[in-house]
């Protein structure tokens, strides 16, 4: 069915309201200090697995985690969801170090991240 076929979740990016006290609660949950701590944005690596937190639902304006699925061509997976049904929310960018994302919304509205690394 799909060219652009899933590699499983890699990223997912939780909203928080107050990022020390979030870094706080994930680090103990997750028994490891964050790989990235900024002022925009904490990252831990676990598991294979990235858990980031987002103040304020960063410029995507977050509202709810959003699990980032790890595809080989991100262009191709919009395009493939997009005929499926998909709203584009989000179009594929780099943020930073090769790192494409996108957004889409299924049509109940639940968001679905994708993620590609060059």
């Amino acid at each position: 069915m799909s060219d652009s076929p899933v590699r499983g979740i890699r990223t997912v990016l939780h909203p928080v309201s107050d990022l020390a006290r979030a870094k706080a609660v994930y680090a103990a949950l997750l028994g490891e200090e964050p790989r990235t701590d900024s002022s925009y944005y904490v990252g831990f690596e676990v598991g294979g697995q990235h858990i980031g937190l987002v103040p304020g639902g960063g410029p995507a304006g977050m509202t709810s985690p959003v699990a980032y699925w790890d595809v080989p061509d991100i262009e191709a997976k919009v395009a493939e969801l997009t005929a499926a049904g998909a709203a584009v929310r989000e179009a594929a960018h780099d943020v930073g170090g090769g790192r494409l994302v996108a957004t889409v919304t299924d049509r109940d509205g639940n968001v679905l991240g994708l993620i590609q690394d060059r």
